[in-house]
């Protein structure tokens, strides 16, 4: 599995033909020195940029106009002289030369999508359905020819529905109805197999060790096939991007049920790509990679070569203040796999329920319905995973075998209304009143108490048989505000007399009537998680593999097994965060947190409880199965190795 290295630089390089003197101040000593300063161990380097052009000879393709000599090959000679691993990207889906000359090759996305090179600055999209993908497939054919990199980097791969010009003659060839737009969808999906399978072909044949990876911008979910002609993942999400810095976390929980290594990919860029002279501040870099480590990753980090090819010393200096730390901690982040008492199945991103795990400290993994379910203590159906005969069948069995289930919304409800086809929980409707009200039996775990609060998000009327005792109620408001009644500013009252069961829970199911992670994930309101939060208490006993007391709300934790050293890693991270210019969160200050408590049950006594990398002993007391230690003074991150 541990084949991709730990610090990697992906080096943009999309660079205008009316641009001259391309790579005129690439220097080798200066290349190197820059990689050097930044702690590199890895590079991905351009062959072709979103703008069409070369950056070296080429038979296949035209070099940039204003480039005279090969700066790919001067470029990977530097790196492989001291030992830096190279990739080589094709911008696959972006090609601006070739759709200028080729509009009828550019996607359009529904049949009345205009092809405009007028109007504003952008790319075109290019269809794998043209002439363009055997263009495309000798490109990378040269490339792996010529410079035998040890990875290929495509950009802008996706699955695309598409009413081109010859998607439209295809379809009709096919028998495929061109003007259904769900079957462009499932057409769509034909073409980038063919795409991936041509890319396959192109790589391996030459070698068959070479990774490769689609870059999409995103990671589908119950979508295997997508990924399985990557080697690799290369998680794109720059936090002050429009990402933020929940995001990283919530696609690594996901990929590393996966079987593949994984990379997290930030950038040096204040905001986002493509950015010259926007710098974060080191402090956000060091947080940054930290977190990749946290979660299992290795790390990849944004830079844009200007066109002359001069490496930036800031920039470097920038990188090399998180690479350095990297580096140190590699030793206690190869070979890892996470400890996760908790399972967030889902198909597509669970951004809610993502985010209050994290903030209430619990260890989970976010799975699929391809995954194994039986190792976890608890499952979540965030809000409305879809019903499948398949899925429901394995939850069932793993309910018989003892495990637990929390459902919201209307996840996993058949189409006669009931939970997994199971009798005992049935939904009769959907409430047309909202926004309406949810009312606790018990404050306990409510900082607010057994209070009315508001909640925004679609609620189901539902059954639930005797086994199942009340959690809490739900309650209308007097009407839904209209023109015709309204009340106050924002929306009526509760309704005392509309009182119903609004969550439930028995042996081993919960259920919750509201989309209460869709609700807290745009809302944010603390009942939403203590909501949650109490429920799975209530199912799992408190049971947690790990507790940690005195990590504020935005802390991380997480706890990975490393088997080959006989030990487990516990990571802290805690970062404050800064909202500056519109709606960009920062990280600047070294905030640091004094005397976190933390607990894990390990079952075995450890020998030694050591914070990594300084190899400072700390005490440690074994009692009932678990360990607990207090950490005197958390600075960002702190890796505590429990060794046995």
């Amino acid at each position: 599995m541990d084949k991709m290295k730990f610090r990697q630089v992906h080096l943009d390089f999309h660079t205008s033909p009316d641009i001259a003197g391309i790579g005129e101040k690439f220097d080798k000593k200066q290349f190197q020195d820059m990689l050097r300063l930044g702690h590199v161990d890895s590079i991905t380097l351009f062959s072709k940029c979103h703008h069409g052009y070369s950056f070296h000879p080429t038979k296949v393709n035209v070099m940039h106009p204003g480039l005279k000599f090969d700066l790919l090959g001067a470029q990977m000679e530097a790196c492989r002289e001291i030992g830096v691993r190279t990739a080589v990207y094709v911008s696959a889906g972006f090609d601006e030369k070739y759709a200028f000359e080729h509009p009828d090759c550019v996607v359009r996305f529904t049949p009345s999508y205009p092809v405009d090179f007028l109007s504003s600055a952008r790319y075109h999209c290019l269809c794998f359905n043209t002439p363009y993908l055997d263009l495309l497939i000798a490109q990378i054919r040269e490339v792996m020819e010529n410079y035998h990199p040890e990875e290929i980097f495509l950009d802008i791969c996706d699955i695309r529905p598409c009413f081109c010009n010859h998607c439209i003659a295809a379809k009709r060839k096919a028998g495929v109805d061109p003007h259904d737009e769900a079957a462009a969808m499932v057409y769509g999906r034909e073409v980038y197999y063919k795409y991936a399978d041509a890319v396959e072909r192109a790589v391996h044949d030459i070698d068959p060790c070479c990774a490769v990876f689609h870059n999409a911008g995103r990671l589908p979910m119950d979508d295997r096939k997508f990924i399985s002609y990557d080697t690799h993942l290369e998680l794109e999400g720059l936090p002050t991007g429009g990402w933020g810095y929940d995001h990283f976390p919530m696609t690594a929980s996901y990929s590393r049920s996966l079987g593949k290594e994984y990379l997290g990919m930030t950038g040096k860029f204040h905001r986002s790509w493509g950015e010259f002279g926007d710098y974060k501040h080191p402090n956000a870099l060091r947080y940054e990679t930290s977190l990749s480590l946290a979660f299992g990753a290795k790390c990849s980090i944004g830079d844009q070569l200007h066109p002359t090819g001069y490496m930036d010393p800031s920039t470097y200096a920038l990188i090399g203040a998180a690479y350095a730390e990297v580096e140190k901690k590699e030793p206690w982040c190869r070979d890892v796999r996470a400890v996760s008492d908790i399972a967030v199945l889902a198909h597509r991103p669970p951004v809610g329920a993502n985010r209050v795990l994290l903030e209430k400290k619990y260890l989970f993994d976010i799975i699929d319905k391809f995954c194994d379910v039986d190792k976890y203590k608890l499952i979540v159906l965030p809000d409305r995973v879809p019903y499948d005969g398949d899925l429901a069948e394995k939850l069932r069995r793993y309910l018989a075998n003892g495990g637990k289930i929390l459902a919201t919304g209307n996840s996993c409800f058949d189409g006669d209304g009931r939970f997994l086809g199971l009798d005992c929980l049935k939904i009769t409707g959907q409430n047309e009143n909202k926004p309406n009200y949810m009312r606790p039996l018990s404050g306990a775990g409510f900082t607010n108490g057994a209070a009315d609060y508001l909640m925004n998000t679609d609620s189901f009327l539902f059954e639930a048989d005797g086994s199942f005792e009340d959690f809490a109620f739900e309650e209308d408001s007097y009407f839904n505000r209209t023109a015709d009644h309204f009340c106050s500013h924002a929306h009526s009252p509760r309704d005392p007399a509309s009182q119903r069961r609004g969550a439930v829970i028995s042996g081993n199911i919960g259920y919750i009537c509201w989309k209460v992670f869709q609700d807290y994930a745009e809302a944010g309101s603390l009942h939403l998680k203590e909501l949650a939060a109490a429920m799975i208490e209530r199912l799992t006993g408190g049971e947690r593999t790990l507790t940690v007391k005195g990590l504020p709300d935005r802390g991380v934790v997480t706890l990975n097994e490393q088997p080959a050293e006989n030990r487990l890693i516990n990571h802290l991270l805690f970062s404050h965060t800064s909202v500056r210019g519109e709606n960009v969160e920062i990280i600047e200050d070294v905030v640091p947190v004094f005397n976190v408590e933390v607990a894990v049950k390990t079952g075995r006594p450890p020998k030694a409880v050591v914070m990594q990398p300084q190899g400072e002993h700390i005490p440690f007391k074994y009692e009932d199965g678990a360990v607990s230690y207090t950490v005197p003074k958390l600075e960002m991150h702190q890796m505590i190795a429990i060794e046995f």
